[in-house]
């Protein structure tokens, strides 16, 4: 019994990812979604990886930070030097971004998670900001504030684009929820918990955090790559403040911990500032209501700590739950 349920679990996410790409390509062949909203949902996708970036820090592993722009910024830049200067084929390119983005996050981690709280926020959004002007006064790399174009992206459509990033979430997804119910997860979680009772069980609170920091600089060179997929043109800009604070907005709107709660925020946030543009700037003054909202209704966020289970879910809708009924059954 014990041996079927992960095997049936592997098969069912299998068929929901393969859903979540198909579905929606089956949609834009058939014209009932256009370019335009092809193009929301693959920000939304690349919103919702940057969402687990910060999940991974914020509601994992226990620590603030505001600089995870930055790094989408490294990785958005490195794919397109890696690809055109280097000539390296895309997803060569966008591999070495990710390595380069992720190596940064190790540097950078030691240094900074000496710090904790405030100071450790503070760090973090200097760290950002640095990233900006020295991408700004890069103009051979960068192009400088006009930011760089990635003309490869071009030639490709909106179907592969969102294809790419839906795939590629659907996988991050998949393989971070393994990791965070691994022994490591587990650690980490329970540095964020009580730094404590952790240290006394042995566990090292540095070297978890340190590794829940660089998971989370490795996911957000993968949203840094599929950005300069899917916009086509980067701009320091790309690493300033306020991006970071909308990603944690994401996390703090769908939960602090639960990264599917992170995902489903990203995807509707997307959507509704693109559906309010007719506002102009007004619409801007939607995200300082719903947070005003959510923490007075709903402070731990849509989801809390809680993760959507898709197996729990379908189990519900088929109507069987095999593990109760054998379980009466013995009983």
């Amino acid at each position: 019994m014990t041996g079927k349920f992960p095997f049936r679990s592997t098969i069912l996410l299998t068929l929901i990812g393969i859903l979540a790409v198909a579905v929606p390509l089956l949609l834009m062949k058939a014209g009932l979604i256009d370019a335009y909203t092809a193009r929301i949902i693959s920000m939304g996708g690349v919103n919702a990886i940057m969402a687990m970036s910060v999940n991974m820090i914020v509601g994992i592993t226990g620590q603030l930070s505001l600089g995870q722009a930055g790094f989408l910024a490294i990785g958005a830049f490195a794919c397109i030097f890696f690809n055109f200067d280097l000539g390296l084929p895309l997803p060569l390119a966008a591999l070495c971004a990710v390595l380069l983005t992720t190596a940064v996050g190790f540097l950078i981690g030691f240094p900074v998670l000496k710090l904790s709280g405030d100071y450790l926020a503070i760090v973090t959004l200097g760290f950002g900001e640095i990233i900006r002007v020295v991408f700004i006064n890069l103009k051979s790399l960068t192009g400088g504030p006009n930011g760089r174009q990635f003309t490869t992206v071009m030639k490709l459509n909106g179907e592969l684009a969102f294809a790419v990033v839906t795939a590629t979430l659907v996988i991050t997804l998949a393989l971070l929820q393994n990791f965070l119910r691994s022994t490591y997860g587990r650690a980490i979680m329970a540095c964020r918990e009580d730094e404590i009772a952790a240290n006394s069980s042995g566990i090292d609170i540095f070297r978890y955090k340190m590794l829940g920091f660089v998971i989370a600089a490795f996911i957000a060179g993968i949203g840094g790559s599929l950005y300069a997929m899917v916009v086509g043109l980067v701009q320091p800009n790309a690493a300033q403040f306020l991006r970071s604070i909308d990603f944690l907005i994401y996390v703090v709107l769908g939960g602090m911990g639960s990264m599917t709660g992170s995902i489903l925020s990203a995807y509707v946030l997307t959507y509704l500032q693109e559906f309010l543009r007719f506002l102009q700037d007004y619409r801007l003054l939607i995200y300082p209501f719903i947070l005003i909202f959510i923490m007075l209704f709903r402070p731990q966020g849509l989801l809390g700590m809680k993760e959507l289970s898709f197996l729990r879910l379908f189990d519900r809708v088929v109507g069987k739950f095999p593990l109760r009924k054998r379980a009466g059954g013995r009983s």
